[in-house]
């Protein structure tokens, strides 16, 4: 049988440069689709607020709800959601039915069965105001005052312009719709 290339650089040389662009390929796949929120714990981020000042997004949600699995499966998997969540915010993951007490500024917050037909844990009340909807984003400044509460399921292109109104500071000079109608122009 004849080769159209020589045997010898057919399987040398071009083995091998096609198995590293093959394997370089493969590694930028993986590491792209690996592109991820940073979530933490609420411990986590208070922990590295202390050294690192940032704002928090907290993510309150629940096990059972649809349109929080939704979020998390586009919104949340967005690459620049991803990337602007990851480099101006601490990521936080809050079940709102969790059962494990969460200790913060002196006080313990813990999974109350009485409220509800679930029971809701005490900080997800605290954050949404007692306005128990979900999915909903809790943003907080580096001090961990809050700024704003947003319910609701958020396609990754909304989402994005929300993120980037709180975490470029826009909301201390201007309402939402303020900042959307000036981005627009």
């Amino acid at each position: 049988m004849k080769y159209l290339y020589p045997t010898r650089i057919y399987k040398g040389v071009n083995f091998r440069f096609m198995k590293l662009i093959l394997s370089l390929f493969l590694l930028l796949i993986s590491v792209s689709a690996s592109a991820q929120i940073e979530w933490m714990s609420w411990e986590e981020a208070i922990e590295r607020s202390k050294s690192e000042p940032r704002r928090l997004i907290v993510d309150v949600y629940t096990d059972w709800c649809g349109w929080c699995k939704r979020m998390d499966k586009t919104s949340f998997r967005d690459k620049a959601v991803v990337r602007y969540i990851n480099e101006n915010f601490y990521a936080v993951k809050l079940d709102a039915e969790q059962r494990e007490s969460i200790n913060y500024d002196g006080h313990e917050f813990a999974y109350d069965e009485t409220v509800g037909r679930r029971g809701v844990h005490q900080l997800a009340v605290a954050l949404l105001d007692g306005r128990m909807s979900y999915p909903s984003l809790v943003y907080l400044d580096a001090e961990q005052k809050r700024i704003s509460i947003s319910p609701g399921f958020k396609p990754a292109e909304n989402l994005l312009k929300e993120i980037q109104y709180i975490g470029g500071g826009h909301y201390t000079s201007s309402t939402f719709e303020e900042y959307l109608e000036a981005a627009s122009k």
